[in-house]
């Protein structure tokens, strides 16, 4: 039996009084100390872990106000504030162990479009891509590109002065910002836009902080311009903050957002923004050069930009085998084919753009001929042409950093040195001794990033839960910032300072303490996310080894524990499941409460604390007198908060197949649950569900008298009670006596021995679930009456429980047994050489999953979706003539859209050949995922999440009529919300099979 966990050291009362306070002050935001928030929002995507003290979600500017005034009164002069936007800063940048202020969950919304003028106006937490979507009809996009687009906002971006691909031709986000809405920490607002001479003038006589921070920085900007040209690097990047050298514009107006640009929220809160758009590229194509060495590719990249190049990416040979085992290979791979000269080493992925398809093609000649003068390395190239190829190369050029973090075993690539940037002449050498200083101590890494720019990503790999390796953050970072030096460069070029701040002094020389002026003019008393970038004077910078470590707080949890979880404490923070993509399926909980604990990076951070703060505890389960005497006891136990976040998991696997880490809740949640209802008793409803799989054999043999029973008014309020909800109705068709019917023999061992080879070659096994069988009988009907008419042999396995809810519920004993003997008689049935494959995909998959997670592959035998096996029988079905119309859409499973990709492409290729028209929709969860949707506590969330996207795509009169989904658990939920009965894909294919023939269904 686990113990009741007691969490760290609570806010201290000075946050307490603060938080009420600010509540009795009209504050209309969230607000929260609980210790499931603050080790939530202890981490970004950095190295570090800085549990803050309390998390205000602010509705609006006028609550931003309200913070600001209220912290800087003299009794709450010792509260320290800081902004967070996507919480995807490499570097610590919204780290705080004071208040962290988020104005992500409620400040995100497009205020504005001008698409004649050019120009948008968000709120601080709108997420670039959201933006990108919002005025992609209007041939406009906000420029620079960055790799967590779906998931940075807008506030943040300007927080590190945010650049990425293309930043050559579209410069760097201050390049965009034309105006700000900032709260100073005095709560006055400043709407900074360009002021004239006289203008500039009117403000600098106010009495205010405003009045104050105007004069300070002018008189800076005049006094020291000489020191401020030498000492601020001309580079295209050079993240610096503070940046004097743009805060006069090229017509000479003074503009104080070139100072907050960059300022990682150490001056003011950025709340509002007025952003130029650039106009989408209307021709667009790629060279994707390969090369012997990476050394090669480096040397190649000026030669290329001389080509007139919009942007020029590099990506090295490890940072490519992560990506060729990644799904989002299947849409680039024809583009990196393998070389007969041995592997590549290194890519470049150079990008032209034009406003014509033939100046573009002229470019492209002219490009190609000087590929040709020489080979400098190279091993050949491809072009990819169109904006939809182009996507699909980006997005793996994207996944890089997330790729890398997919590395095996404790040492891990680390982001402390990872954006450094040098001039691109310089980049090729720099790089040599960058490498030899890795290499010297021994350490593995991947690099990519931007050689138009000199930017270049690079994580060493290190496992900081050993004492030994976190020093060399220190040996490294020292390194690595002379050699920054040596080449004229800037250790922090893309990614922001944050935590390593402590290089700036001797970087900008004598020109920082007129920083150290400008941080005391907005902040005297340094409550401002204090430590970074400048500190006033009298106050000193974090060192970057001051700051606790995530290593440090996982060397707690014994060895053997961390590698029984090792699918949650790798999570590396790079939080692609915050995307925002209502039509994305990772995550839905994330989408529908825009709670960060309700995510799989949220749900990770919980299980890493419950796992330290469980330590060495024996486990054991409790007798039930026991376990109820823990209930009714009651009292503080952070598990219970762990539960809720894990309550809200709808076991929807997308994290498992989307997160580049490969982060998998379903499994660690569901030990979770074992391990805590060691504790505490199970809900009845739990011994329900798990017992569903073995009940529901028995209920269709009297199916109406079950039905009569289930849904009368009675026993919907006795389900309620137990918290179940919207339960369907048992199938009342004979699935067994209209099978046997029509030939369709049980499959047995002997039978299909016993088979000539000619039958043995058309026979194939369906595997039932209990779900599709016994609640949606006619899809398995049609499923082998197409089988059949397109020549095949179809068998039905005997019915075994799958054990999928046992899982879920974490009865992870009862799981093992039910597995165990599904998978021996599956094991025999597949030692005949006949193929096994499962209609649901979601206990499909199981068996290449959880099973085989459970009893080891060799143990588990393969269970193909019916488009897997029909593919690769592709050239034994009949071609039949395309049927017209328009395609029909097809509305996946999550679990197989994510776990499953290439399946996806199956489904249009078996489809085309049969004369069908498909198109695989884009599409988030449909809310329902199992059992989720069924539990009366998710019931609500579960409509949420699928209005998001399902109810939207069905709400289009074409998509209702011919839209396909794959799920029983998603047809089930588009009957319960739009009443819609919605087919399976193979349902279509029997129609056009039997039409092709001029026959009728059986």
């Amino acid at each position: 039996m686990i113990p009741a966990l007691q969490p760290g050291e609570p806010s201290g009362s000075l946050i307490l009084d603060y938080l009420a306070e600010l509540r009795l002050r009209g504050f209309e935001g969230d607000l929260t100390h609980g210790h499931a928030d603050r080790t939530v929002f202890a981490t970004d995507n950095s190295i570090y872990q800085l549990p803050p003290q309390a998390v205000l979600f602010p509705k609006s500017s006028t609550d931003v106000v309200r913070i600001a005034r209220l912290v800087a009164e003299p009794r709450f002069r010792d509260v320290k504030l800081a902004p967070r936007g996507g919480g995807t800063g490499t570097n610590g940048q919204s780290l705080t162990d004071g208040v962290l202020v988020d104005l992500s969950r409620h400040m995100n919304a497009i205020l504005e479009i001008n698409a004649e003028e050019g120009w948008a106006r968000v709120q601080a937490g709108v997420v670039k891509d959201q933006l990108n979507v919002a005025v992609a009809d209007h041939g406009l996009f906000f420029a620079p590109e960055l790799s967590p687009s779906n998931r940075a906002t807008i506030g943040g971006m300007i927080a590190t002065d945010a650049s990425g691909q293309g930043s050559v031709l579209y410069g760097k986000t201050r390049d965009h910002v034309m105006e700000l809405h900032a709260v100073l920490l005095d709560g006055t607002q400043w709407h900074s836009r360009p002021l004239s001479s006289a203008e500039l003038a009117i403000a600098k006589g106010r009495g205010d902080r405003v009045g104050h921070v105007l004069r300070v920085i002018d008189r800076i900007r005049q006094e020291d311009e000489a020191l401020i040209a030498e000492r601020f690097p001309k580079l295209n990047r050079c993240v610096t903050g503070y940046d004097l050298v743009h805060v006069c514009d090229c017509e000479g107006r003074f503009d104080l957002s070139a100072v907050l640009c960059g300022a990682e929220g150490t001056l003011a809160f950025v709340t509002e923004a007025k952003l130029r758009l650039t106009p989408i590229p209307k021709f667009t194509a790629l060279l994707n050069i390969r090369y012997a060495s990476f050394d090669a590719a480096l040397r190649d990249a000026g030669a290329l930009m001389r080509l007139q190049a919009a942007s020029s990416e590099t990506i090295d040979a490890k940072v490519l085998a992560f990506a060729r085992q990644d799904q989002v290979w299947l849409k680039v791979h024809h583009h990196f084919p393998e070389d007969a000269e041995g592997p590549t080493e290194g890519v470049n992925i150079v990008e032209f753009v034009a406003e014509t398809q033939d100046l573009l093609d002229a470019q492209l000649s002219r490009v190609q001929a000087a590929l040709a003068v020489g080979d400098a390395g190279r091993r050949g190239y491809t072009v990819a042409r169109g904006s939809e190829e182009a996507a699909a190369i980006w997005s793996m050029r994207k996944k890089a950093v997330g790729l890398l973090g997919n590395m095996q075993g404790e040492t891990r690539p680390m982001p402390f040195v990872e954006d450094t940037v040098v001039p691109p002449e310089n980049l090729a050498d720099y790089i040599l001794e960058f490498r030899a200083l890795l290499d010297r101590r021994g350490l593995i890494y991947g690099m990519f990033g931007h050689v138009d720019a000199g930017c270049l990503h690079v994580r060493p790999a290190l496992d900081l839960k050993d004492p030994a390796q976190q020093r060399l953050v220190r040996e490294i970072s020292d390194d690595v910032f002379a050699l920054t030096r040596k080449y004229n460069g800037v250790l922090w070029g893309e990614h922001g300072k944050g935590l390593r701040s402590e290089y700036v002094p001797e970087f900008f020389g004598p020109l920082y303490p007129r920083m150290q002026e400008i941080k005391a003019a907005f902040d005297p008393h340094n409550q401002l996310n204090p430590g970074k970038i400048a500190a006033p004077p009298g106050h000193e910078l974090t060192r970057l080894d001051a700051v606790p470590l995530r290593g440090e707080a996982d060397r707690r949890i014994p060895i053997m524990v961390r590698q029984a979880n090792d699918d949650a404490l790798h999570c590396n923070g790079n939080a692609a499941c915050f995307n925002f993509d209502p039509n994305d399926a990772m995550c839905p909980s994330w989408k529908a409460t825009r709670d960060r604990k309700q995510s799989p990076k949220g749900r990770a951070s919980l299980m890493r604390e419950w796992l330290r703060l469980l330590g060495d505890a024996n486990l054991s389960a409790a007798s039930l007198p026991q376990r109820l005497m823990n209930a009714w006891r009651g009292g503080a136990d952070f598990s219970h908060e762990v539960k809720a976040a894990m309550d809200g998991c709808l076991a929807c696997k997308s994290c498992v197949g989307q997160c580049p880490v490969k982060v998998d809740v379903p499994s660690f949640r569901a030990r979770f649950l074992e391990a805590y209802y060691g504790r505490y008793p199970r809900p009845t409803k739990d011994y329900l569900v798990a017992a569903l799989e073995t009940v529901l054999p028995l209920a269709v043999r009297a199916p109406r008298l079950v039905n009569a029973i289930a849904h009368n008014g009675l026993t919907r309020r006795a389900t309620h009670a137990l918290g179940l909800t919207a339960l369907p109705q048992i199938d009342v068709t004979d699935v067994h006596g209209e099978l046997r019917r029509r030939g369709v023999r049980l499959a047995s061992a002997a039978a299909l021995a016993a088979l000539p080879d000619a039958e043995r070659h058309k026979a194939v096994i369906v595997v039932q679930d209990a779900f599709t069988t016994h609640y949606d009988a006619t899809v398995v009907l049609d499923t082998f009456e197409l089988l059949q008419r397109l020549g095949f042999l179809p068998w039905l396995a005997p019915f075994m429980p799958n054990g999928k809810p046992q899982h879920v519920l974490g009865f992870l004993a009862r799981f093992r047994e039910t597995a165990s003997r599904n998978a021996e008689m599956l094991r025999s049935l597949s030692a005949t050489g006949v193929a096994l494959i499962g209609i649901d995909p979601s206990i499909t998959l199981s068996y290449r999953a959880e099973y085989v997670k459970l009893l080891g592959a060799e143990a588990v035998p393969r269970v193909a979706l019916p488009q897997e096996w029909l593919a690769e029988r592709l050239d034994e079905l009949p071609r039949l003539a395309p049927s017209g119309g328009p395609a029909w859409a097809l509305l996946p499973h999550c679990t197989e859209r994510t776990n499953a990709p290439a399946a996806m492409l199956d489904w249009v290729r078996v489809a085309s050949h049969l004369g069908v028209g498909l198109r695989v929709l884009a599409s988030g969860c449909c809310g329902m995922a199992g059992l989720y949707g069924h539990e009366l506590a998710n019931r609500a969330t579960s409509e949420r999440i699928y209005g998001l996207s399902w109810g939207a795509i069905l709400a289009e009169a074409e998509s209702a009529g011919r839209t396909l989904a794959t799920g029983y658990s998603c047809r089930c939920q588009v009957n319960l919300m739009d009443g819609i009965q919605l087919q399976h894909p193979l349902q279509l294919l029997l129609r056009t099979v039997v039409q092709a023939r001029g026959e009728q269904t059986q």
